[in-house]
């Protein structure tokens, strides 16, 4: 099944079995309470997996996404499984070293990606990523690194504030979009059936995606910017005509001011998000260059804060400040609550290592968000604003009251 992206008269467009492929996608992982980055679903009993990958993709069907972006440690089988089963499309998330790297035997945590070492390494990797997953039935694309141009002056992995001079030397974020580039190529040669795109942290650095990354099919983003995605599809128009998919977005259920879990805010922001992604798809009058997205995330991770303390707890504090997200912004505090940006809760640990999700309001307005198809015979953009004006946010909060997901 080759995929492959095709440009028209009003933008691009993935094709899958000769049929456009709007993204409907969902960030997932697998972690426990108590349990942090360090744990591993495929390394538990085939019964735990199953029942695990059941119970949550049975979920993430009745809520209409097609596709799930999954770090590359899921083994083959279970990619396809997914798809067999449930009809969702894997995009393989590759770290491309975002978070270190094993050099000469010892852990080095912060990746320069001039150091040829370090390059034949996150090469190889990348190498034995296309020959093993090229013939899996539901992968859909490769997927390179995690906003790793923040990595270049993020001194850790947990998210923070911006530093003030995000740009820095220039020359250091050029080894690693030229790698990305070579990365590309090399995946190619192994497996011509699946485009190869890879994550970028917003806008950055754009230049040098342009003008260093020619191979690179898709270009993904993680984008905070709250109800709005401001001037992003324009800006990308205007810069390169690659194609683009959000790769990340959404909002955190847990308002920073009065301390408590706030749905509401959550699903208005994810219904604002997605309006404007479907308003940019080909055909839709606007730029015509977004494939669609990934909404972040499918449930909690309760490690976010810390990410190797207080496991089991599941932590209020804000990580970072964003001015987009307006329902709890006071000007110098921090209001991002990374433990809490879960569309699903997540409950304790069960006898069979599985555990329960209860959906909030924001899976009830991404039930209907993906039963819109921007691709439909007929469609317009006042149709689609028709649609999108249906879609009730005090319903949606009226449903997650039933914690019922039907």
């Amino acid at each position: 099944m080759k995929k492959l992206v095709i440009s028209q008269e009003e933008g691009k467009k993935l094709i899958v079995n000769d049929e456009a492929f709007f993204i409907k996608g969902m960030n997932w992982d697998y972690s426990p309470i108590g349990t942090n980055y360090t744990y591993s679903l495929w390394q538990q009993p085939e019964e735990t997996i199953i029942a695990a990958l059941d119970y949550e993709m049975s979920m993430l069907k009745k809520l209409g996404v097609n596709t799930l972006r999954i770090y590359a440690s899921i083994p083959p089988k279970w990619i396809e499984y997914i798809y067999r089963k449930y009809s969702i499309y894997t995009v393989l998330n590759h770290t491309f070293g975002r978070y270190g790297l094993t050099l000469n035997n010892q852990w080095v945590a912060h990746t320069d990606y001039g150091d040829s070492l370090s390059q034949t390494i996150i090469l190889h990797e990348v190498e034995e990523l296309a020959r093993t997953y090229k013939n899996t039935p539901g992968l859909l694309m490769y997927l390179l690194g995690n906003e790793n141009n923040y990595g270049l002056y993020w001194e850790g992995a947990e998210t923070e504030d911006m530093p003030e001079n995000i740009m820095g030397n220039k020359q250091v974020a050029k080894n690693l979009y030229s790698l990305f580039n070579k990365a590309s190529l090399l995946i190619k040669s192994i497996d011509s059936e699946h485009p190869v795109s890879i994550c970028n942290g917003d806008l950055g650095y754009l230049d040098l995606i342009v003008s260093e990354c020619p191979d690179v099919d898709i270009l993904g983003i993680n984008i905070y910017r709250g109800i709005s995605f401001t001037d992003a599809f324009e800006n990308l128009k205007k810069q390169t005509d690659k194609p683009f998919m959000f790769t990340e977005f959404g909002a955190d259920a847990f308002n920073s001011i009065t301390q408590k879990e706030e749905q509401n805010a959550q699903a208005e922001y994810l219904l604002h998000n997605w309006y404007e992604i479907y308003l940019n798809a080909s055909g839709l009058g606007l730029n015509g260059n977004c494939l669609g997205g990934f909404t972040f995330q499918f449930s909690d991770g309760w490690w976010k804060k810390g990410q190797t303390y207080n496991l089991d707890v599941h932590d209020s504090g804000a990580s970072w400040t964003n001015g987009g997200y307006k329902y709890d912004f006071v000007a110098g505090q921090k209001n991002m609550s990374e433990e809490w940006f879960g569309v699903c809760s997540k409950g304790k640990t069960q006898s069979n290592g599985t555990y329960p999700l209860y959906p909030r309001a924001a899976c009830y307005i991404l039930q209907e968000v993906h039963k819109i198809n921007p691709y439909q015979k007929g469609q317009t953009t006042e149709i689609l604003k028709d649609e999108f004006s249906k879609i009730q946010l005090d319903n949606a909060i009226q449903k997650a009251l039933k914690n019922n997901l039907n």
